[in-house]
């Protein structure tokens, strides 16, 4: 059910996974994060150390959003006028998300109901900002309704292969404006200490968020097993809780999120490989000509990718 609904929708089925290789993952952390405790709370307790502060989240979310804008700027000529609004919210299934209002404008929401960890700042300023979803819908407004005249591009539909395209490119964006080395440096010289954080963690936060980024196909696996009938929500909330190494709280939370986008998931990691993919494809190594790809396909219609 999942992979034959993730085909209908989005035209992509993302491969399977099997446990050996999230385990394999857990291995890496495990060494990383040496100790005896179970590794679920030596992530924990080391991702309380690199957890903003509630009251200086908005001064590192306003900065991360704002050296995201002046990098995408660097590559990408933004529609005039293009803005956005910042919230923080609580009690949603997701944990942050574009409205996109039209005109160039959006209302970006932050889900304040969990700790946010230092380097999520800087994925949500992208993904949900620059160059991601705010800058993908502006230049769709701009190319196809205003330019073209193809008013059906005023809507999105939400369920559809345009959301391969918008969510890979939103995470891909994450690296296109901000390379390892480069993303280490700024989070470690500028959001750290804003925090009010150690900046001598950010070397480990950063490699404790990329073993992460790949745990998180975790999230397919459970969301197939899930929705196939193969787990329960008490099976899939514990294999969560596993593979995520997070607490019951997070791990019920992601299976509500699966049991409102059902296969949606798929669009964040898939999605990303196949928009890498495509890009690579048509631009190879040059930073400069993967821009110029990567912009292609924020104008291009949702068929770009097949």
């Amino acid at each position: 059910a999942f992979d034959d609904e993730a085909r209908a929708l989005f035209g992509a089925v993302p491969p399977t996974y099997p446990d050996t290789y999230f385990d394999s993952l857990l291995a890496e952390l495990d060494a990383l994060l040496p100790g005896r405790e179970p590794l679920a709370a030596r992530l924990q307790r080391f991702r309380a150390r690199v957890t903003i502060p509630p009251a200086r989240v908005d001064t590192v979310f306003k900065r991360a959003i704002a050296e995201c804008r002046a990098r995408t700027q660097r590559h990408l000529l933004l529609p005039p006028n293009e803005r956005f609004d910042l919230e923080y919210v609580q009690g949603t299934s997701w944990n942050a998300y574009n409205w996109y209002k039209g005109r160039y404008h959006s209302l970006i929401q932050v889900n304040t109901d969990l700790p946010i960890a230092l380097d999520r700042a800087l994925d949500l300023a992208c993904h949900e900002g620059y160059p991601g979803h705010h800058v993908y819908n502006a230049l769709i407004e701009e190319t196809l309704v205003d330019g073209k005249g193809w008013v059906e591009f005023s809507l999105y539909p939400l369920y559809s292969p345009q959301s391969l395209i918008a969510e890979g490119s939103a995470n891909l964006g994450i690296d296109m404006a901000f390379p390892a080395a480069e993303r280490l440096a700024f989070e470690r010289d500028s959001l750290f200490p804003l925090a009010g954080l150690d900046p001598a963690l950010a070397e480990t936060n950063a490699r404790v968020s990329r073993i992460n980024e790949h745990l998180n196909y975790a999230r397919n696996e459970v969301a197939r097993r899930y929705l196939g009938g193969q787990l329960d929500r008490a099976g899939a909330e514990a294999a969560m809780a596993r593979y995520w190494l997070s607490t019951p709280e997070a791990a019920a939370k992601t299976v509500r999120f699966i049991d409102t986008y059902r296969s949606y998931v798929i669009n964040y990691n898939y999605g990303r490989d196949r928009v890498q993919q495509w890009v690579e494809a048509r631009a190879g190594a040059d930073p400069d000509a993967r821009w110029k790809a990567y912009e292609a396909l924020l104008r291009a219609p949702a068929s770009a990718i097949r």
